[in-house]
């Protein structure tokens, strides 16, 4: 099989994927390297940018859905009820970013769709030393939600905010 070949048979995969592909599972269907695997995910993403990589693999998103971006702020104690607020009102948490000052905008890719996503997301951060994104800007971050309309991000927005976890967008985070 050529890298051409593989990279198709990748994305033919990951088209007829019903959840996340881990590149472990791939390298071990192709019979190369993950870091093979890494690689030629790069190329296919270049061109195929709906492709998703996640903490649980790779997921071939939808090119049609709505997006909106929401700065929120709070602490470790209220994670859990904040996903589960977004995934409760049809959306799904892309992403979760912070804007430091010195480092600039910080992001890594989430893709939480439930609420079985988020207790297993919620599982892996008290199973490990880590800390939220967040935690390095006390508490304020931003999260990527896709829904399948504007209408539907509305009434996400407007229970985030009822819940208190909305904050003002800052002069500077407006350019």
């Amino acid at each position: 099989m050529t890298t051409n070949e593989r990279r198709r048979a990748i994305l033919d995969k990951l088209k007829n994927a019903k959840g996340a592909v881990p590149a472990k599972e791939l390298a071990l269907d192709f019979g190369v390297s993950r870091q093979i695997i890494v690689g030629d995910m790069a190329v296919i993403r270049a061109n195929t940018p709906e492709i998703i990589s996640t903490n649980r693999g790779y997921i071939l998103g939808k090119k049609s859905a709505f997006t909106r971006e929401f700065k929120v702020k709070h602490g470790p104690d209220r994670v859990k009820e904040e996903l589960t607020l977004i995934v409760d009102f049809g959306g799904i948490v892309k992403n979760v970013s912070i804007s430091h000052r010195a480092y600039g905008r910080i992001s890594a890719e989430m893709s939480i769709s439930s609420r079985q996503d988020v207790i297993e997301f919620v599982e892996r951060l008290l199973d490990s030393k880590s800390t939220l994104l967040g935690s390095v800007t006390s508490g304020y971050h931003y999260h990527l939600v896709e829904a399948s309309s504007e209408d539907r991000l509305d009434l996400i927005e407007e229970k985030l905010n009822e819940a208190g976890f909305l904050v003002p967008l800052l002069p500077w985070e407006r350019e």
